[in-house]
């Protein structure tokens, strides 16, 4: 089965489940759990040989327990960095004092992880791929991660909640950071100590995001088939879900697991079993082993439902501010005819009894990349109630492209022609070129140049010209 199809049969909103691999795909600066407690401990100690004699004795069964390692390091990370007050990490310290101020105790470790991954800046070569993401976010219900870094709640507009704000949390719109996050280090979990804690009170967020799994399709991207994270997911749903019932089945069939596999343009889904330690038999997932993200993305971004996950945060924020209560009016009708003017307008009924509107032709060109960048085609579809006057500016081509419905596309292409010729026809006169092309403006301008740069530099004017007029071919 092909992706598209794969991702075509879902009936409610995708959820994200993103790991270490997508902020290694997409940051300019991002690390891998071993590849984090290296560098930390390579800054401490100036080699990596302090590193590989604690990862050493953190070996068991043949595993290594990066947990252990974490504990170890951090343990003597706090104690070599408090000794040492202005030394190369000294700013660690400022940070910890400031903060004790307040009474807040945070670990050294911690503050310095959080240095390590607040650049959250993204790689140019992946422009087009992260364009095709972007579009379907609009299908996005909620992303779970167990990065600390704030890629996703920034690139998304999302909600960032870590510990006990999940558990009241609204499940469109956020993003569930349930190892922690940057922004607050006092909530990284990375020890032993940390991870025992989490367990101890993950009880009542187990129970909200198992509602999040078994209503909605769950997407794990970042992550391999044999991640011990994804193998504790599944144990934890197969343990209030039994494994060969019909509800377990339906669980399944919503799952996919998207696993990197340099250069591969596969969009093909397989299925493949899982081993679970504590169950008698394998739990069976689809899987797509491929490079080819944008694929995955594009077919979240085709995924027709009846609303899109953003129409539903939209209502949902409106509700919200009701349950704040204030200066908010809400009226609840099924005849538009009977509203007064309000704050807010909450309308329920029929198709037949119900009507609205929003973004005017003026709001959609001030919001021109928004919405091309989400390519939003409902807000486009209002083109076809709306006048555009022959005298107005309006990118009909660009909308076109993201709506397929446009009643009078062909019109409105005609209209911007029209009015570009006729301001051309009016300058014309005025413009006075020996040229009929720009790359013909371009060559007389670069052969200047190139004469005035050959003149300073010596280097002959043939090899000046060609480097210039390559770089703009």
């Amino acid at each position: 089965m092909k992706i598209d199809e794969f991702i075509g049969k879902y009936r409610n909103h995708p959820i994200l489940f993103v790991g270490t691999g997508m902020s290694l795909r997409y940051l300019n600066k991002s690390y891998t759990w071993d590849s984090l407690l290296k560098k930390i401990s390579h800054d401490l100690k100036g080699n990596d040989e302090y590193y590989y004699d604690i990862k050493a004795a953190s070996e068991v069964d043949g595993e290594f327990k990066y947990d252990r390692i974490a504990s170890i390091l951090e343990k003597n990370f706090n104690a070599e960095v408090a000794l040492n007050r202005t030394g190369p990490l000294g700013f660690v310290n400022d940070v910890f004092y400031e903060n004790m101020q307040n009474n807040i105790s945070i670990s050294r470790l911690k503050i310095y992880i959080a240095h390590l991954l607040n650049d959250a800046t993204i790689k140019e070569s992946f422009t087009e791929e992260l364009a095709a993401l972007k579009r379907a976010s609009k299908n996005i219900g909620s992303i779970i991660t167990t990065n600390y870094d704030n890629f996703l709640e920034t690139f998304f507009e999302f909600s960032p909640l870590i510990g006990n704000d999940i558990l009241l949390s609204n499940p469109y719109g956020s993003v569930y950071k349930i190892h922690g996050c940057v922004d607050h280090p006092t909530k990284i979990i990375i020890s032993e100590a940390d991870y025992q804690s989490f367990f101890a009170r993950y009880e009542l967020i187990r129970a909200q995001l198992l509602s999040l799994f078994i209503h909605n399709p769950i997407i794990f991207i970042g992550y391999s088939v044999s991640d011990d994270n994804i193998k504790a997911l599944l144990r934890t749903i197969f343990t209030y879900v039994k494994p060969n019932s019909d509800h377990a089945k339906k669980i399944r069939e919503n799952f996919l697991l998207v696993e990197f596999e340099g250069g591969s343009k596969s969009t093909d889904i397989a299925e493949h079993d899982i081993d679970l330690e504590g169950f008698s038999s394998t739990i069976r997932i689809n899987k797509i082993k491929t490079d080819n993200f944008g694929a995955i993305y594009e077919a979240i971004s085709g995924l027709n439902l009846p609303i899109t996950a953003m129409d539903v945060r939209k209502v949902q924020n409106i509700v919200k501010e009701i349950y704040a209560g204030g200066e908010i009016k809400v009226t609840i009708t099924e005849d538009l005819d009977s509203l007064k003017n309000s704050d807010k307008i909450l309308a329920i009924g029929s198709s037949k009894t119900i009507q609205y509107q929003y973004f005017t032709v003026s709001e959609m060109i001030t919001n021109y990349f928004k919405i091309m960048e989400e390519s939003n085609y409902q807000i486009l579809e209002l083109i076809n109630k709306q006048k555009i006057q022959s005298s107005q500016f309006f990118p009909i081509f660009g909308f076109s492209k993201v709506c397929k419905t446009l009643k009078d596309e062909a019109r409105l292409k005609e209209q911007q022609k029209d009015k570009i010729n006729a301001i051309v026809e009016a300058i014309k006169d005025r413009i006075k070129t020996e040229h009929g092309s720009i790359q013909g403006i371009w060559m007389m301008t670069a052969l200047r140049t190139a004469i005035k740069l050959t003149q300073l530099s010596g280097q002959p004017i043939t090899e000046k010209f060609q480097s210039m007029t390559w770089k703009f071919m």
